[in-house]
């Protein structure tokens, strides 16, 4: 057997900020409900992280084989903690038109704040699972994107700034099937300190 070379440290939950479980149009128990979601993506990207360190290299098949199996799962878990610590993230915040940098970023690549908004609530209603606002590092700007699933990703060379989930899980427990008004407390509750934050952290140019 020829298993994989490498070693890999069990990673934890992040915990969320105290702002987070006091967000306005999205209750305690949604976000309660919606961590824990990500706490299991945690354990299972442990899990399937330990199960790799023994696959059986020599037997991997694109039909079906052990490795391609844990291989397409651990994308999908490793795209539910990015995602969500992304989410959960830039939570907490009193909403509004962007500010700083990014407000910049978003005038100039979008027109305006409104424009950029109306975009990315089109795009989340349009998603299955979620929408990013993503700095293009080829094309120099900002684009809405959109993703089916938890490892469905913006395009390579491209940085999330902004993270909207539309998952039913996200909403349902306040919303049911009513995902515009979720999404509109989702704008509501964005921390711009957070997002320009990472635009510092990243380096992108305005």
């Amino acid at each position: 057997m020829s298993t994989l070379a490498y070693k890999f440290e069990e990673i934890a939950p992040r915990p969320l900020r105290p702002e987070v479980y006091e967000l306005d149009g999205i209750s305690r128990a949604s976000v309660e409900a919606h961590y824990r979601l990500y706490q299991g993506y945690v354990a299972k990207r442990n899990e399937i992280l330990r199960k790799l360190a023994e696959a059986d290299l020599q037997t991997a098949n694109q039909t079906y084989s052990e490795l391609r199996a844990l291989k397409v799962e651990l994308t999908f878990a490793v795209g539910g903690i990015k995602n969500h610590e992304l989410y959960f993230g830039h939570l907490g915040g009193g909403g509004g038109a962007p500010t700083g940098a990014f407000g910049e970023l978003v005038k100039r690549d979008f027109g305006s704040a409104e424009a950029w908004r109306a975009d990315l609530k089109a795009t989340g209603m349009a998603a299955r699972g979620w929408a990013w606002t993503a700095y293009d590092w080829d094309e120099g700007r900002l684009f809405n994107y959109l993703g089916d699933a938890q490892n469905t990703f913006p395009v390579w060379n491209a940085t999330p700034l902004v993270a909207l989930d539309v998952y039913e899980h996200a909403y349902f427990l306040d919303y049911q099937t009513d995902r515009a008004a979720y999404i509109d407390a989702f704008f509501d509750n964005l921390d711009w300190d957070v997002v320009n934050g990472w635009v510092e952290q990243y380096g992108i140019p305005s």
